[in-house]
């Protein structure tokens, strides 16, 4: 069981990552959005 812990707190890590990544660009996103108008890239 001690290898599948581990398995599993790495997995929980890289989750936790890729969410704080998803909400802080979305944030990011929303306030360029406010401050001026979205552009076409």
């Amino acid at each position: 069981m001690g290898g599948f812990d581990i398995v599993m707190v790495i997995a929980i890590i890289l989750f936790a990552r890729l969410g704080v990544r998803l909400v802080t660009g979305y944030i990011k996103m929303k306030k360029e959005e406010e401050e001026q108008p979205p552009k076409e890239r």
